[in-house]
């Protein structure tokens, strides 16, 4: 996604009404929790209930400002069990080079309505464009509320999705994406992966170090309060620092 070194941890929803059919004349997206495996319950439910506050201080603007965009959050079964597929971006891009993140960008006029099924299609969209997920083999499953990052004035649509049937997925454009993996949610969760993320300008924030990566800003948060609200949290060490530079 071209966005964001934003601190979420700790945004506005305004409504998740995704079931009626806005905007272009395309299909309706499914948003369903049927036939989803059991262990990912926890994170259905959490989506359903959990507040705007409980995951950002940054709320999207009232006026409805902002930058319209959606990231795929994608949940699947592994080698190692359940796994959230991420992309690191190019280290050649001017923004967030090496950086990590989900699948996602900007809607795009044909994604429809922002409001309805517009950020749905976007996530599934942006996810097939950079890593060549086959959208015919995810199931969405729930929408987060919106998030908000000041620094590009994105406002974030976070799409949960559970990959049914995988496909196989790997870099489509080298210019835009170093490369697509999975990292097992058992590392995720591991204390000895986890640490605080600290900007020179200040700004903390959790950070993961896994699978040869270091994810933190946004998409840090995001699955730092995935991981808390679905109970799959354990404690650990938020002293362990790890410092970023200013390029980030």
């Amino acid at each position: 996604m071209r966005h964001t070194s934003g601190d979420i941890h700790h945004s506005s929803h305004h409504g998740r009404h995704y079931g009626s059919h806005h905007g272009t004349g395309t299909d309706a997206v499914p948003v369903t929790t049927a036939g989803l495996p059991d262990w990912l319950d926890p994170v259905a439910r959490a989506a359903a209930t959990v507040e705007p506050d409980q995951l950002s201080r940054f709320l999207p603007p009232e006026d409805g400002a902002g930058r319209q965009s959606a990231v795929l959050i994608l949940f699947g079964e592994g080698a190692r069990g359940p796994e959230l597929l991420l992309m690191e971006r190019a280290s050649s891009l001017r923004s967030h080079a090496g950086q990590p993140s989900f699948p996602g960008g900007s809607l795009d006029p044909e994604d429809g309505d922002p409001r309805g099924e517009g950020p749905l299609r976007a996530a599934l969209r942006e996810a097939r464009e950079e890593t060549g997920l086959d959208p015919a083999g995810v199931q969405l499953f729930g929408v987060l509320p919106k998030l908000y990052i000041p620094v590009s004035a994105f406002v974030v649509t976070p799409v949960l999705g559970w990959w049914r049937e995988p496909t196989p997925v790997g870099v489509v454009d080298p210019a835009e994406t170093a490369r697509v993996f999975t990292v097992p949610v058992a590392d995720l969760t591991d204390p000895e992966k986890r640490a605080t993320a600290v900007h020179p300008r200040g700004h903390e924030g959790p950070a993961f170090l896994v699978e040869s990566a270091l994810v933190w800003g946004f998409t840090a948060g995001v699955i730092d309060r995935i991981l808390h609200y679905a109970g799959w949290e354990r404690p650990w060490d938020r002293t362990k620092q790890v410092p970023l530079d200013w390029r980030s």
